[in-house]
């Protein structure tokens, strides 16, 4: 089973491989100490397991799971008991608080065996990571080819659903994401983003004007011009929001 170990902090990975040596199915490709690290040795070496932090420097762990297409299996280990019900909401093997036992990691290993021998792939884990973490964002990360990109959510000016992704807008330019438009707004402060039509959110900071321009149909213009529309249901949320 190769492995991969993605921990922030040298200690916990010398740990870990120290822990690992007592399992021989077990071999360890790479240790990585950051989500950018971590994106570029998963999508290279294709490991089995991967031991994954959560809270880690430049992008979470959650954050970096969710810019792979197909994960691989992953045990969750954090400091942190907070995520522990949401690890496993998105079908996570295993979740280890630190600081475990090598008896509680064989456990884990055990999980990740009969997991693979079920079949369970990755795209089950993917689609789960984009709909089940629902605290609200202040951050996107996007992938624009071998580079990874953090959108400060006050900088997204719209979004629009297209097929299977998300189209993010700001002034910088648009960038693709892999998510539906529905679990993003999950996710949004409701008083700062607004689904303004099925395959729209707007930033109401971005609005500078409503107009009508069918019998029921309005259009919101927003500060970079451009025109948004807006359904039924849509304009009432708007104006609700607006306080108009």
């Amino acid at each position: 089973m190769k492995v991969i170990i993605v921990d922030d902090e040298p200690l916990a990975i010398s740990l870990m491989k120290e822990y690992l040596e007592a399992f021989p199915e077990i071999e360890v490709i790479q240790t990585c100490q950051n989500g950018f690290e971590a994106l570029k040795a998963i999508q290279e070496s294709k490991p089995d397991l991967v031991f994954l932090d959560i809270q880690m420097p430049k992008i979470t762990g959650l954050e970096m799971l969710e810019l792979l297409d197909n994960p691989p299996a992953i045990v969750f280990t954090t400091a942190f008991d907070e995520y522990a019900v949401k690890a496993f909401e998105v079908n996570a093997v295993d979740y280890l608080l630190k600081p475990f036992s090598q008896d509680r990691l064989a456990v884990a290993i055990e999980k990740a065996k009969a997991k693979m021998g079920n079949g369970t792939t990755g795209q089950e884990l993917k689609g789960l990571v984009d709909h089940s973490f629902e605290e609200k964002m202040f951050r996107i990360v996007v992938k624009t080819g071998s580079h990874i990109k953090v959108i400060p959510i006050g900088e997204v000016q719209y979004v629009e659903a297209s097929d299977d992704y998300i189209c993010i807008h700001t002034a910088e330019g648009q960038f693709m994401k892999t998510q539906t438009l529905k679990s993003l707004e999950k996710r949004l402060d409701e008083k700062q983003f607004v689904r303004t039509h099925r395959s729209f959110l707007i930033n109401v900071q971005e609005v500078t004007k409503l107009e009508q321009y069918e019998k029921e149909g309005y259009l919101v213009i927003l500060k970079s011009g451009a025109k948004i529309p807006v359904s039924k249901s849509g304009y009432t949320r708007l104006r609700s929001v607006l306080g108009g």
